[in-house]
């Protein structure tokens, strides 16, 4: 039997879904590693890999999308109970995060979050960052 690494369990009921390979490929084709059979699910929906002992999850194009715990997403880390949405379906990841894994995901989720906080213009160095103190003057 293979080592189950983790499971999408469905939010509202149904059998969990067992994530039993490094990479996994969500979509209504038949020849996915998990098919789900709905018309709003692309033929090759997503994509969850398992890295440094922790899922990431990654559109594979689809025209529904995907989010985490409600925030629509290219690709993300997942924490343990996030809740991932492909399509209309629901569900809520689950699996055991050593703690080198929690490392390197909070390294990776902090490092995602201070790219999203910056704009582009900032980051390539042609708008100065604004600041709270900006504002006293105004």
């Amino acid at each position: 039997m293979a080592d189950v690494q983790g499971e999408l369990v469905p939010t509202g009921g149904g059998d969990n879904i067992p994530l039993l390979r490094e990479v996994m490929v969500v979509g209504r084709r038949e020849t996915c590693d998990v098919c789900l059979n709905f018309p709003n699910i692309s033929l090759r929906h997503c994509e969850f890999q398992f890295r440094d002992g922790y899922w990431f999850i990654k559109d594979l194009g689809s025209t529904n999308g995907i989010k985490v715990n409600n925030q629509r997403v290219n690709q993300r880390p997942l924490r343990p109970g996030d809740e991932v949405a492909i399509g209309k379906r629901r569900f809520t990841i689950k699996y055991n995060l050593p703690s080198s894994g929690q490392q390197a995901l909070e390294a990776v989720l902090a490092e995602e979050e201070d790219i999203m906080g910056t704009s582009l213009l900032e980051k390539a160095g042609l708008k100065k960052p604004r600041h709270a103190d900006d504002f006293d003057d105004e």
